[in-house]
């Protein structure tokens, strides 16, 4: 599907082979990929990631977007969701900016446009969201789009040698 989302100041279109050297920037980058689940040493190492949203539409699993500005094209991140579960109607939500958008609202607005598209279009009840307890800027962003703490799962995943325990967060089409 390859469907297209705006906002005012945001295009969010499908992920494309052209954004490969966007991704591996951003999937590189220290602070970008400190709490993030993957990391990579070089676009060819990328392709793995590429390959991935490429099967989450091809799949009918989610959607993930390259998150562009408007006026100019430039890419700024990735988002969308994945996981999608159509029969408990849920999906779980990821989006990362490259750092030099951070801090502008912009997450903000990829969640209204993921809202929009998951809650009143594609029939997603539930939108969830895991995020490492140390991640506060992700604990905070979350909760200021309007995503509920259910609990923790502690110590769930092995990270450099050591555990890592992960917040829940949801958001409901009701919310």
């Amino acid at each position: 599907m390859s469907q297209k989302l705006t906002t005012e100041r945001l295009l969010l279109r499908p992920v494309a082979n052209e954004d490969l050297d966007n991704v591996y920037r951003g999937l590189s980058h220290p602070n970008v990929i400190q709490f993030y689940g993957v990391s990579f040493k070089s676009a060819e190492e990328t392709k793995e990631q590429m390959q991935w949203y490429a099967d989450i539409a091809s799949e009918d699993t989610g959607r993930m977007f390259a998150i562009c500005d408007k006026t100019d094209g430039t890419f700024m991140g990735v988002g969308g969701f994945y996981h999608w579960n159509k029969i408990h109607r849920r999906a779980e939500v990821g989006i990362w900016f490259l750092p030099e958008f951070w801090g502008k609202g912009y997450m903000e607005e990829v969640m209204e446009a993921l809202y929009d598209l998951a809650f009143k279009k594609l029939d997603i009840n539930r939108l969830e969201g895991f995020v490492e307890t140390s991640n506060l800027q992700c604990v905070k962003a979350l909760e200021k789009c309007g995503f509920y703490y259910e609990g923790t799962m502690r110590e769930v995943e092995i990270k450099k040698e050591q555990p890592v325990s992960l917040a829940i967060y949801a958001r409901l089409s009701s919310d």
